[in-house]
């Protein structure tokens, strides 16, 4: 039997068959979203899936009926979407349905098929089976063609290149799902079953999870409507949902935009045999390298099977792997690395920048060990050829070490003022450190700074500089001209930090590649 792994990697390799040439009347719909929620470069696009499909969860329990995925912004939401593809990966789809729901029609409140030949993304165009559409609308008295509800809405686009990579000979069934009466959700599945029960398909629910709380009221939010979703009943689900409504989490707009998609979905697998449900994975956009913890929407894959072959054992909801949200939220400062940890540091930096500059995604902040999840301060630093080519950092951690590890890289690639965004031509030239930080201690008197062991920060009439203590020993600065330069950095002239000045040092230990 073929490892999963490989069978992936094999498939992955194979080319995918060229798209035929359009004819001159043939009904496409063109990309919406594309160079937006995911790259519009047919190379970086197949980029960044394969390294999405790369570190997604293994497949487990065999091919599934349905999958709930995400569908935002793949630099967001990207590993997660792969994580619950990757449990469909070598299976011999024909067709794949894909229910996603209304952003941006306010006044279809239906269910609509887009009446075409296809989808156009950067990859080509993914047929649609216009039998089953068709089949579908005689079937099912909700259904209705609107291309119009499908001109800008992400929620279907954003799962097609998923499918065109994974599945190049499939066909698809996009469908969008705005009403939200779980009476012409239940139809809809069971008309989709009866359609799909002599055809090798896959079903996906495009749905993000909870919108815009916190990242820790996401993620208790986030594991009940999971949890609901798992247990396959529908009216439960659309309980906890409600209940998640009049909760009062604070800014908290919805625990899921595609509800009415995962009910249809739940129906229409139910009655094609699906008992089991697994959680296969779980972030929000505090993972991501470029999220804000506070304001996140969260992310999660379910696999939908039958019989042994999707456990009841949910991966859990805890996005960032080897520690809780609990200890990530309490983590101390002064736990000690190991060198596979500072390893995985410079690594996960490194990764960071790679997957970001050649494919504008990023790999998620998760499986971490313990003590990677503790707040220090953190600066990256890139070098090219020995000259500093992007330096950006924290010196008061705002999350958990490896998260602020990526997220510093991230900006020292692209966002440092004084440099042009690093280009892929350069990745094979640079070099990564990676710097943390002790706590700031603050001093009255600047003859307490000892060059080379201390970094220094400078506040004085609203201008403020730091430089890490590796700069005066490149540089082989005294003290006096290390806090002349300060201050010439911050703005102000040479010799301001003799008086009137806030003086405050920190440590460093400097990780390497």
């Amino acid at each position: 039997m073929v490892p999963a792994a490989l069978a992936l990697a094999l498939l992955l390799a194979r080319p995918a068959p060229a798209a035929p040439a359009p004819a001159a009347d043939r009904r496409v719909r063109p990309p919406a979203v594309a160079g937006q929620f995911y790259p519009d470069d047919a190379a970086k696009l197949r980029g960044a899936i394969d390294a999405y499909l790369a570190s997604a969860r293994p497949a487990e329990g065999g091919k599934p009926i349905a999958i709930v995925v995400p569908h935002a912004s793949y630099l967001f939401s990207g590993q997660i979407a792969a994580d619950a593809f990757a449990q469909a990966a070598g299976g011999d789809y024909d067709t794949v349905v894909i229910l996603g729901p209304n952003h941006t029609d306010a006044r279809f409140d239906g269910v609509g098929l887009y009446q075409g030949d296809g989808f156009r993304t950067p990859l080509g165009v993914a047929p649609i089976d216009t039998a089953l559409a068709e089949a579908l609308i005689k079937a099912d008295p909700d259904v209705s063609w609107n291309n119009q509800v499908h001109r800008k809405e992400h929620s279907v686009e954003v799962q097609v290149p998923f499918v065109q990579r994974l599945f190049p000979a499939a066909r698809i069934l996009p469908v969008i799902v705005a009403s939200q009466d779980p009476a012409v959700c239940a139809r809809l599945g069971r008309a989709l079953a009866g359609l799909l029960k002599d055809r090798r398909a896959l079903i996906v629910a495009s749905s993000d999870l909870s919108h815009y709380p916190k990242a820790a009221d996401a993620r208790k939010v986030d594991r009940e409507t999971l949890e609901a979703i798992a247990t396959l009943d529908g009216a439960a689900l659309a309980r906890e949902l409600d209940n998640v409504r009049h909760r009062g989490v604070r800014d908290l707009v919805t625990g899921a935009c595609g509800e009415a998609p995962i009910l249809a979905t739940i129906a229409a697998a139910r009655a094609l045999g699906a008992d089991r449900a697994r959680i296969v994975s779980y972030a929000n956009a505090a993972d991501s390298p470029a999220g804000d913890p506070d304001r996140v929407v969260g992310y999660g894959a379910v696999a939908i099977a039958t019989g042994d072959a999707a456990s009841e054992d949910g991966a859990g909801v805890d996005g960032r792997g080897g520690a809780t949200a609990a200890s990530a939220a309490s983590g101390g400062t002064d736990g000690a690395l190991t060198q596979a940890d500072e390893r995985a540091l410079v690594s996960y930096a490194r990764k960071t920048i790679e997957q970001y500059v050649r494919t504008g995604t990023a790999p998620l902040s998760r499986d971490v060990p313990a003590p990677l999840m503790t707040r220090r301060g953190v600066f990256v630093t890139i070098k090219e050829h020995g000259r500093l080519r992007g330096c950006v950092g924290r010196l008061v951690p705002d999350g958990p070490m490896h998260w602020l590890t990526g997220a510093m890289a991230l900006r020292a690639a692209v966002d440092d003022p004084r440099f042009a965004p690093v280009r892929p031509k350069e990745l094979d030239e640079i070099a990564i450190e990676v710097s943390l930080l002790t706590p700031l201690r603050r001093i009255a008197d600047p003859a307490q700074i000892v060059p080379g062991r201390d970094g220094v920060v400078l506040v004085k009439n609203g201008k403020s500089a730091v430089f890490l203590p590796e700069i005066a020993t490149d540089e082989g600065w005294t003290r006096d001209q290390l806090l002349d330069n300060l201050c010439l950095k911050a703005g102000l002239p040479a010799g301001a930090w003799r008086s009137g000045a806030m003086l405050a040092v920190f440590q460093s230990t400097v990780l390497r590649e």
